[in-house]
């Protein structure tokens, strides 16, 4: 069982620059993959990034790719994600989720049991 808690979301000016945090609970945190999803008003929940257990593997949606970057510290069952160059948009909330490892990254929302409550981001132009 892992719990999630994401923080760090917030209101930004276009081109700025926000840090997502999420803390994890459990003990075998580094047995997880790790990824980040967003939704916006209206729309499905869309894959921003995945990073393998031990970190050593990550994947960025094409949209994000060069602007998010996501990370992890195992120590701290923490995962990361900086987001740089923010394009102004609606509210999307960002989703941290979590699986077990299985070698690969998926990116599609149903291959993650475990989902966090969310938190808001809003880029104003």
């Amino acid at each position: 069982q892992v719990q999630l808690v994401e923080s760090g979301g917030g209101l930004v000016q276009a081109g700025g620059s926000l840090r997502l945090s999420c803390a994890a609970s459990g003990r075998t945190f580094s047995s997880y993959a790790m990824a980040w999803f967003r939704q916006a008003p209206g729309k499905a929940r869309e894959f921003v990034a995945a990073i393998s257990g031990s970190g050593r593997l990550t994947s960025h949606a094409d949209s994000v790719l060069g602007r998010f970057t996501i990370s992890r510290d195992n120590a701290k069952k923490t995962v990361y994600q900086q987001m740089d160059s923010l394009k102004p948009e609606p509210t999307d909330v960002y989703y941290c989720v979590a699986d077990r490892d299985k070698h690969n990254l998926p990116i599609g929302s149903n291959d993650y049991l475990y989902w966090g409550p969310g938190t808001q981001v809003t880029v104003s132009s």
